[in-house]
């Protein structure tokens, strides 16, 4: 936050669409699930414990007292990634969050859409439908991950 000449301006976490226009209608860096960034950043942790193996170990999550090397801070990550597109014990799917089309009707429930991004709390899928080309990343997670 930052208040110049009484007026305070403030950049919050918004998880989904930002909560005013002025960010192009959605809240971009400041929240939602972005594939290639979150696969690169599995990568990148993938390759520092090729290097420093179990030597190094991080909290993961932050503030759980769980202290994970980087090898498995990565599963940890893409785990998270390939369950937005799985049914949990619910049989939802996180990605289709309130369409029930999507979540319960059986001639379109197993429909997999690759969207832009996606809710940062709760994983439903937003922006264009299609984009093939980056979430459809997530094939490389579950290949790595065997799921």
């Amino acid at each position: 936050m930052l208040t110049a000449e009484g007026v305070e301006h403030r950049v919050d976490y918004e998880p989904a669409e930002s909560a005013t226009g002025i960010f192009g209608g959605n809240s971009n860096w400041r929240g939602p699930i972005w594939f290639p960034v979150n696969y690169l950043l599995i990568e990148s942790l993938q390759k520092f414990h090729h290097f420093y193996g179990d030597d190094l170990k991080v909290e993961c999550p932050t503030g759980s007292s769980r202290v994970l090397n980087l090898w498995d801070v990565a599963a940890e990550l893409s785990r998270g990634l390939t369950h937005l597109f799985l049914r949990g014990r619910d049989g939802r799917r996180p990605i289709y969050g309130s369409t029930e089309r999507f979540q319960r009707d059986p001639y379109w429930r197993d429909l997999i859409l690759f969207h832009e991004y996606f809710h940062g709390d709760e994983g439903a899928g937003i922006g264009a439908n299609h984009q093939t080309g980056w979430t459809g990343l997530v094939a490389k997670l579950i290949e790595q991950s065997g799921e």
